[in-house]
Order: C-alpha cells, then structure tokens, then sequence
C-alpha cells in the first residue's frame, strides 16, 4: 500500500545516542518525546536501548500503548492533564507537567486514592504563552503546589519555541533558575528538577551557554528528525533521513504555472500565489495534507523536483527540471520535517514500515 513511510530505527538510535551523549556530558538529562511518532513501540524501544530512560508522550493512550507493549522506561505525561484523565494519569504515568492548582489537588486526591504519589513538574511560562503560570506568579504558585499532599512537586520546567516562537537564550534559561531558587528559599524544599525545554534549547549546549543548574531536555523532533523548526535548522551531528516517505504517481502532464480564471482560497481557506513559468512538467502524487504537509516534505533522490502544493489527498510536484523520465506509476522518495512526520504517523492511510 502506498504511501509508505520507512522507519530506519538505526539512524534513530545514532541521532538519540549522540543527542544523549551530547546532554549527559553537560549534566542534562533527556526525557525521549515519542508524541511525534503516535509512540510507535520499535521507535520507543530504541529510544531506550539508547540510554533514555524516561520516554514522554501528549496522550494517555500512548504511554498506555507502550506500557502494553513491554517498553520499560519511566513515563511522563507532556501535555497538561485534563481533570477527566486523572485516573488513567496515576494509572499509567510516572511524572505529569502541570500548570493549575486545581488540577494538582484533585491529581493529589486521586494519587491517595490509589496509594500511589506522582512526580510533579510545574510550568513556569518564561515567555512563549503556551502552557504554565506566569513568570511573575510562579514562586507563590509553586510554594503553593508544594504543600499539597499526593503529588510531589521535583521540579519546575518550560516550554519555548511551540507557540509564541520565543527562541531559548542563556538569560530566559537563568530566569528559571532564579525562579527555582526563590522557590526553594520560600520553602525550604530544593527542587532536584529544571527541565528547561525542548530541541530548540540544544544551541546553548552546543555553543557552551547553557547556565548550570538546567538539567533535563524534552527531545523528539532532533531525534526522530535531525531539526529543529524554531531554530529553523539541522541538529548538528544527527541524521535526517531516519524517516522517509515514498509515495506513487497518478498523474503526469503539461500545465501553465498560473491557474486559468479568478482565483479564490484553496480547500484549507489559504489563498495561494503563482509565478508565471510557462507551461510546466507536472505531476501529482496519491498523498496528501491528511498525510503530511507539503512545506515540510523534501525529494531525497532528485533534488530538481520541487514541491508546488498540496490538496487533502494529492500533492502536486514541478518535474520540469528533472534529469529522470517519470512516468505513472513511479514512487517518489521524501525525507519529512516535523510537521509532516506527525500527519504521517497519525493518518492511518501511510503504511509504517519498520527497518
């Protein structure tokens, strides 16, 4: 069944041991993000087999899949929980993000109630305005989180890059150390935790700038993919090809580069722009923005394809400077970028295939 996409789990586990290496070496500890992949179980175990021993996920039913198929790692839940999923979050988890106090003590009444005490990250939102209390408020909240019973508070964490695209830098890195410090001076209780964000936080490793004291990344799209799409770049030392798609061609002809008649929004409410060309070589692939986004979906073999745009089920390709003599038929190889690495586990219609 086309379209495929081929898991290469060696590239993964030399992109996540070298990524792992990297960290440990600068005293940080990498928490494996499987969320990308839908938590593939061949992909987590490689993962673990790496060095990684904590594996985080978004989804319960993830976390729960992985724990169903063997995978022997610590977990933590990514996303904030939602009250309904408290049960299955005690159940199934091992540390939880949280960002709202009523969502600690009801997580602490249900953790009595099983017997069993979750570790607990609290957000501290430095800037980005995605998940977490807001830097002014964080040492009152967290002292506050810190006294509930049936959850114990190791650490504070944050999240930059994901929303507001705000780029991680030595000075908001040592606002949340200074944070981390006021609370432990509030409350007398050291918090062995700062998990300081994401692969977009790997320049400051790389480049020696980290502050001491940040000791815990959250790593998926540097491992899984070799990028990273806040920096708008490829992870040095890492592979970007452990992941490829391969998808057939339905159709090949000659057209205009410029729509024929008034154009309006595509089916997505976007309004493209056009180039006047001529007429061009093109053809369209069975594939498409229910399986992978167009902007992130690269020609591994010929580099003279360009990728033009895509429909929910066809993506169309400029052939026109091509060397090679397409025909229907023909599959077309693709190295994927975050965004379309996520479409692709998720949709059902790409077949996986572990290497």
């Amino acid at each position: 069944m086309y379209p495929k996409v081929y898991v290469y789990l060696e590239r993964i586990y030399e992109n996540a041991r070298y990524l792992n290496n990297l960290c440990n070496n600068y005293g940080v500890n990498i928490v494996g993000v499987t969320k990308v992949v839908c938590a593939e179980p061949h992909i987590a175990q490689t993962f673990v087999d790496s060095g990684i021993s904590i594996l985080g996920d978004s989804r319960i039913q993830n976390i729960k899949n992985m724990i169903d198929n063997g995978i022997k790692a610590e977990y933590m839940l990514l996303r904030i929980p939602m009250l309904s999923e408290l049960d299955n979050v005690v159940r199934f988890v091992d540390y939880t993000l949280i960002s709202e106090l009523k969502t600690a003590r009801t997580l602490g009444e249900v953790s009595k109630f099983f017997n069993k005490k979750i570790k607990v990250i609290y957000m501290v939102d430095i800037g980005d305005l995605r998940e977490g209390v807001w830097f002014d408020n964080a040492v009152s909240e967290v002292s506050e989180a810190l006294n509930i019973k049936g959850i114990e508070v190791v650490g504070i964490g944050t999240n930059l890059g994901c929303f507001g695209g705000v780029i991680p830098s030595k000075d908001n890195m040592q606002k949340l150390l200074d944070i981390k410090s006021e609370i432990e001076k509030n409350t007398g209780i050291i918090l062995s935790v700062v998990s300081g964000g994401t692969s977009a936080t790997l320049p400051l490793i790389e480049d020696k700038n980290l502050p001491k004291g940040i000791n815990q990344f959250r790593l998926g799209e540097s491992i899984i993919c070799g990028t990273d799409a806040t920096n708008r770049r490829i992870v040095p030392g890492t592979r970007q090809d452990a992941i490829v798609l391969e998808a057939e061609i339905v159709e090949i002809k000659e057209k205009p580069s410029v729509p024929y008649g008034k154009i309006g929004h595509d089916a997505f409410g976007r309004k493209p722009s056009f180039i006047d060309q001529g007429m061009r070589l093109k053809g369209i692939l069975a594939v498409g923005e229910q399986d992978i986004s167009p902007s992130t979906t690269y020609p591994l073999d010929d580099k003279d394809i360009e990728v033009l745009h895509a429909s929910s089920d066809h993506m169309i390709i400029d052939l026109t400077k091509s060397k090679f003599k397409y025909k229907v038929g023909d599959k077309i190889r693709f190295t994927l970028g975050y965004s379309s690495v996520l479409r692709a586990f998720t949709s059902s219609y790409v077949e996986k295939v572990i290497l």
